[in-house]
């Protein structure tokens, strides 16, 4: 029979850290953990005298249990945070560091898959505390060995309780030692710290089920799992935890600020729009209907970018670095209003670079923006150079070329608003006593005169050779409102382009359009620009080109990008959460393509 270990007598001496609760047994047995007296800190609050953890601490079974037992063996792998320079610093790292050398780092407790068949209820958990094994600098490994009685069953969950002040990052554990082969739990998550949220953490194995597969077991922890993360709809989330709710866009604007910066409601039945992630952030002080803005935006701790959980530099520390940076790109430019004087100033930025500020710690730049600069510190200052896109190592003047301007429509970051044509002439759909005549100024002469009389518009349009980037009827309602502002233009535009026999496209013309003025003192504008050698007509068809540029630079980045692929994601990831628990086969599928969506 196996028996808890004993407690010898000794003379009380204080320790470096109080036991918070009993270690307990398989069963619920208490055993009482003998190690030898520390070096005494004297605690400003109270004096406590417990004795402390040994460094490897196992779970031992209970009086009660039948000699018959496995070992189990827990290996807890976790991934180490990318703090930098800061992630070592401070009296609570210190604390953690001691943590681990005590063996107190995460306390386990496993979870049977089935209900006890005599008395109905769940089995109790076996702990254990899990032990710091090995170290590199990507991965750090816990293990923990529990003595599982064969009455226990199969593992279904394991609790997690981090002991440390910080929170850490649960790639996968993996239980070996059931009859049945190692058990997987793969976690991929953030473990808050028990000093932040004493609730645990519960994992459950790899395996799939439906809700009415649920083994006995797990049925309850299902169930409260998904009650965490839909929350209760109250107060203000906090950074660590994981509560997935509804809220309208009510922090576009700032209405604090300014009553110019006060912006409407998005979703309702005046603006419907997809539903985000409810922050619980105070309302403004000039408008109760809008949620005041902060530094952070709350995002479920697991939906948080993956690039910046490898850089977990705070708010402060990237503001500084930037401030930093700002004024040493500021000096690269003659005229900030006009921008670089010469193309050779640009070109300054990838081959000369910029000299920075001096720096407290060497490659702090190349650790905080690695893919967008490179700090040169073998000369005798730090210099910034801007990574060479291999384009440009080709050919400095690529962007200028048509060939480039066609590729980057469908190789570029917004590949999805090219068009087929498929009617003929072009015409708007706008009212036309808002905005003017609707027929575009692109006739049937330009195209066929662009194309070498290859084949006329209509054989064109039949074969399917004639396609459009049209952002005309889209931006020509906002025109007069952007114009209004200093120094900023805008047009609508539209772009033709042509289906070479090669099999690739040749822009043939872009046609630029100011609608009918506000007061209708001004009539409606609109000019077509087309290839042209000649030096003027080539300067406005790259002029034409770098509006085009624009216009779908702002829809990739508002409609593309934003509205498509996250807010409109949104609140599906919100719904899957709270109704799917992290067991079900369909949450499986989804979550990899949902995560870091939000």
């Amino acid at each position: 029979m196996l028996k808890p270990h004993l407690h010898q007598s000794r003379p009380a001496s204080p320790t470096l850290f109080p036991l918070s609760k009993p270690f307990r047994q398989g069963n619920g047995g208490v055993a009482v953990l003998l190690a030898r007296s520390a070096p005494a800190l004297r605690n400003s609050r109270r004096s406590t005298r417990v004795g402390l953890a040994s460094r490897k601490i196992k779970a031992v079974a209970s009086p009660g249990a039948t000699e018959k037992s496995l070992s189990v063996k827990a290996v807890v792998s976790v991934k180490p945070s990318a703090g930098g320079l800061f992630s070592e610093i401070g009296i609570n790292r210190g604390l953690d560091h001691i943590a681990d050398l005590v063996g107190k780092t995460l306390l386990l407790e496993l979870v049977s898959a089935e209900l006890d068949p005599k008395t109905g209820l769940e089995k109790r958990t076996i702990k254990g505390y899990a032990h710091k094994k090995s170290q590199n600098e990507k991965e750090v490994t816990y293990e923990c060995e529990f003595k599982v009685g064969d009455d226990f069953g199969e593992a279904g969950a394991i609790f997690v309780e981090n002991e440390h002040h910080k929170e850490m990052y649960l790639k996968d554990i993996v239980l070996d030692g059931f009859a049945g082969g190692p058990l997987s739990i793969t976690c991929n998550s953030w473990v808050h710290s028990k000093f932040d949220n004493p609730q645990k953490r519960v994992f459950f194995t790899d395996k799939c089920y439906l809700p009415a597969e649920t083994p006995s077991g797990l049925r309850r922890l299902r169930e409260e799992e998904l009650v965490i993360l839909r929350g209760n709809g109250q107060g203000e989330r906090k950074s660590y935890e994981r509560i997935y709710d509804y809220d309208v866009y009510n922090d576009l604007g700032n209405p604090d600020s300014g009553a110019d910066k006060k912006r409407p409601v998005l979703g309702g039945k005046e603006f419907p729009y997809p539903r985000r992630c409810r922050t619980g952030r105070p309302r403004c002080k000039t408008d109760p209907e809008s949620e005041s803005r902060s530094g952070t935006i709350y995002v479920p701790r697991d939906e948080e970018f993956s690039t910046i959980k490898e850089l977990t530099f705070s708010a402060k520390t990237l503001y500084s670095v930037v401030h930093a940076l700002v004024p040493s790109l500021e000096t690269a430019i003659v005229n900030t209003d006009l921008g670089f004087p010469f193309f050779t100033s640009i070109d300054e930025l990838f081959n000369e670079g910029v000299n920075l500020p001096p720096l407290q710690k060497q490659g702090f730049f190349k650790d905080l923006l690695p893919r967008l600069v490179k700090a040169v510190t073998d000369v005798a200052e730090d210099v910034l150079r801007f990574e060479t896109p291999e384009t440009l190592d080709r050919d400095r003047f690529f962007w200028f070329s048509d060939n480039e301007f066609a590729r980057q429509t469908l190789a570029g970051i917004n590949p999805y608003k090219i068009q087929l044509v498929t009617d003929w002439p072009l015409k708007s759909k706008l009212d036309p006593k808002v905005y003017g005549p609707p027929e575009s100024a692109i006739t049937i002469e330009i195209i066929e005169r662009e194309i070498k009389s290859f084949m006329t518009v209509d054989e064109a349009v039949k074969q399917k050779k004639l396609f459009i980037l049209d952002y005309h009827d889209l931006f020509l309602p906002y025109v007069n409102k952007v114009r209004q502002l200093k120094g900023t233009t805008l047009y609508g535009s539209r772009t033709l382009f042509f289906l070479t026999p090669d099999g690739t496209l040749k822009p043939l013309a872009i046609e630029l359009t100011r609608p009918l003025s506000d007061d209708g003192g001004k009539p409606q504008w609109k000019q077509v620009f087309t290839p042209s050698w000649h030096s003027t007509g080539k300067w406005l068809w790259r002029l034409a080109k770098a509006h085009v540029l624009a216009h779908d630079s702002g829809y990739h980045q508002l409609v593309s990008h934003w509205l498509r692929i996250h807010c409109a994601t949104e609140p599906y990831i919100i719904a899957a959460n709270r109704q799917l628990s992290a067991m079900h086969p369909i949450y499986k599928l989804l979550h990899p393509h949902f995560r870091y969506t939000m």
